[in-house]
């Protein structure tokens, strides 16, 4: 593309997208995951990552622009963006983008909503603030290289997320052609992201750098050009431009190949279990054997878990009950399901009888499912007692776009994670109203349903 193309598409592709007219299967997915980051925001706040920036922001003060879902906070715009993202990411159970290597919705959908309410937006804008963060969001990652990125021991959390998220704020609050660019330029300037985050035991630098450094600075980008800033207005071509100095073998057209025709929230992922992606597949195998054969824990002698071969460090002998697979399989096999409840339940990690059946699982990396044409697949392997041999082998798991969960389960998932912090009837009508988010006149309408004392 000629010098210049890219930006200005990228940058009308933004200024247009508050007016622009969304098909009904994107609508409908947006909810999807706006519901499911919502989720992931109300659960969040009980959680370590959650409850540390509630503190930070409610120290903070300053305009009382938006709210903090989950707490009684109400503080600037980026504060509020920043302390709700943070939640969102708190655990395992936000989305993720698998081709851009990154969880959008944890970044994108905080920074959307806080900007909605400082600037009092109706639903449908702020719904389409979400659509256009994905868009961006998930191409920037795409366009720098996946590969090239985490070779260089960078996070593409941080990188998707800061451009999401000012992609958001900046449809949300309307802002022209030629003052998009200048978000381009201001979120550019604050992309950052090293990759030793995967050393962090506690999940709240993970949650700074998958969710609350790329929300916060994001809304910073739009609000900043929104007061007057002014600076470059192409840093995507031209002397020392963005790709040149972060990647220089990357593929920019794909920044805005079919942008307005293929959207990214409709290729990303929601998990069905609130647990390690890598976590997913296995838990439906067993569970969808379980199911077929009637086993137990007192009828299986023996278990294998196959996983693609890159993923087994990821959830191998954690101190996390969520991202630990055999301890996750252990407790499934038990209980017969998995909620949110018992994916996060320390105790159970001491659990004999959940210990008991964790002696009996084999964890394998299996090299043929990190190569397999469908990714994040996985086989559980069963002897039973009486010697039989079962075997299940998910390949699309539940909740991925070629297998989307439905507005029921969306909303099983959504009530599992909200009805313990909200309440049975706060939490029905939170789901009831962004079901139905084109009728919402004024986003603040919701705060008291995500209000937390």
């Amino acid at each position: 593309m000629a010098a210049g193309e890219i930006i200005s598409r990228l940058s009308v592709y933004i200024a247009e997208s508050g007016e622009a007219e969304l098909p009904a299967a994107v609508i409908r997915k947006a909810k999807h995951h706006i519901l499911d980051t919502l989720g992931a925001i109300v659960c969040g706040s009980d959680l370590k990552p959650g409850r540390v920036a509630k503190k930070f922001a409610g120290q903070q003060g300053g305009a009382r622009e938006a709210h903090v879902a989950g707490s009684p906070v109400v503080t600037t715009a980026i504060n509020a963006a920043f302390a709700m993202a943070m939640m969102a990411h708190s655990d395992e159970t936000d989305d993720s983008h698998e081709r851009a290597g990154m969880h959008p919705g944890c970044g994108i959908v905080p920074a959307a909503l806080a900007v909605a309410d400082r600037e009092e937006a109706d639903g449908l804008r702020f719904l389409k603030g979400v659509v256009a963060g994905y868009d961006i969001g998930c191409r920037i990652t795409q366009a720098l290289g996946v590969e090239n990125v985490r070779r260089r021991a960078l996070s593409l959390h941080g990188i998707g997320s800061n451009f999401g998220a000012a992609a958001a704020a900046a449809s949300v609050l309307g802002l022209k052609e030629e003052l998009v660019r200048y978000v381009w330029d201001y979120t550019a300037q604050q992309d950052s992201g090293k990759y030793y985050w995967v050393r962090d035991t506690d999940h709240v630098e993970k949650a700074f750098v998958f969710a609350g450094m790329g929300a916060r600075n994001g809304v910073t980008s739009a609000i900043l050009v929104q007061s007057g800033f002014t600076g470059v207005a192409d840093v995507f071509s031209g002397e020392h431009n963005y790709f040149e100095s972060f990647s220089p073998v990357a593929n920019r057209e794909c920044l805005v190949e079919e942008l307005g025709g293929r959207y990214e929230i409709q290729l990303t992922d929601i998990k069905k279990y609130s647990v390690g992606a890598p976590i997913q597949a296995p838990l439906d195998a067993l569970l969808n054997l379980r199911g077929k054969h009637g086993l137990t824990a007192a009828n299986v002698q023996s278990m294998v878990a196959r996983v693609p071969d890159d993923r087994v460090l990821i959830v191998r002998d954690r101190n996390m009950p969520d991202v630990d697979l055999k301890h996750v399989l252990a407790v499934a096999l038990l209980d017969g399901g998995m909620t949110f409840a018992a994916s996060h339940s320390y105790e159970r990690m001491k659990d004999p009888a959940v210990l008991a059946i964790r002696e009996r699982i084999t964890l394998v990396g299996d090299p043929e499912l990190r190569t397999a044409k469908i990714k994040r697949g996985g086989i559980v392997e069963i002897t039973t007692t009486d010697g039989a041999k079962l075997r299940e082998h998910v390949e699309l798991v539940r909740g991925r776009p070629g297998n989307p969960m439905s507005d029921e389960e969306i909303g099983q998932k959504c009530t599992d994670l909200m009805q313990p912090i909200l309440g049975e009837e706060r939490t029905g009508r939170l789901i009831d109203r962004i079901w139905n988010l084109e009728k919402v006149k004024n986003i603040r309408d919701l705060r008291p349903l995500l209000s937390v004392s």
